[in-house]
């Protein structure tokens, strides 16, 4: 059956969102589209986040804006540590020439992001435009690098939007086996030291899945988004006795 197409909201640079129940449902030609147009100045992606609305779109597209419902949500406290990654991050940990640092290679890390390989795309919606707004939104605190270093090198990572004390996960690349699941349990562990209890995953994945994200109504998410955006940001970096919020030290080992 053919669904009728909504209306799309066109936004001038500047002008607000319209309110999430004019997204689109599921059964239209693209679920979850909110918007068209707008800019991707700071101001504007620190609005569209704590509206639950990141923008995506392929290079020779307009802006598109979107928020999904329902939402796919890793609450910190379900991640699940399981055995194979554990003991990668235990070999982490025990190699002096391994460090997972924050922010110290943004732009690096976006950059690889936009270059990885994924399965069933022919190409990137990281282009040009977007990595300069998000390269404007780092230096101006809201978007965060978790990266991991092995003798000296940057080889895997992911980057992360922030706003207040709410996550919202962005991309990842890796280039040594399970690189970006070390970053990425690297957030987890920094998010429970500092108390944030959610990492917006955006769209329902296997992968997401098997890590602990689960959906989340939209109402719902921006609910909790909402509580979270007007709290005191953390302090964006990583301290070794970070992992011990994922991985406690047993009893011999204090």
């Amino acid at each position: 059956m053919n669904h009728p197409r909504p209306a799309l909201a066109l936004l001038q640079p500047g002008e607000p969102f319209p309110p999430l129940s004019q997204a689109w449902p599921e059964g239209s030609p693209a679920p979850g589209l909110i918007a068209a147009g707008g800019a991707l100045d700071v101001p504007t992606l620190v609005a569209a986040y704590t509206n639950t609305i990141f923008p995506w779109f392929s290079e020779g597209e307009p802006i598109l804006w979107w928020s999904p419902d329902p939402r796919m949500v890793l609450q910190v406290q379900q991640f699940r540590l399981h055995r194979s990654l554990r003991k990668a991050i235990q070999r982490f940990r025990a190699d002096a020439a391994c460090e997972i640092r924050v922010d110290t290679a943004f732009d690096a890390v976006i950059d690889a992001c936009a270059g990885a390989w994924r399965r069933g795309q022919s190409g990137t919606w990281i282009g040009p435009e977007m990595r300069a707004a998000y390269a404007a939104l780092h230096r101006a605190g809201h978007a965060h690098s978790v990266e991991t270093w092995i003798d000296g090198r940057l080889c895997a990572g992911l980057y992360c939007v922030g706003v207040g004390r709410a996550v919202f996960g962005e991309s990842m690349f890796t280039d040594v086996p399970d690189g970006s699941k070390i970053a990425l349990a690297a957030l987890v562990a920094l998010c429970r030291r500092h108390g944030l209890p959610l990492i917006d995953c955006q769209q329902n994945t296997a992968h997401l899945a098997f890590m602990g994200a689960a959906e989340m109504s939209r109402a719902d998410f921006a609910a909790a988004v909402q509580a979270l955006v007007p709290q005191p940001a953390p302090a964006w970096h990583f301290e070794p006795v970070y992992w011990n919020a994922l991985m406690p030290p047993s009893p011999a080992d204090r």
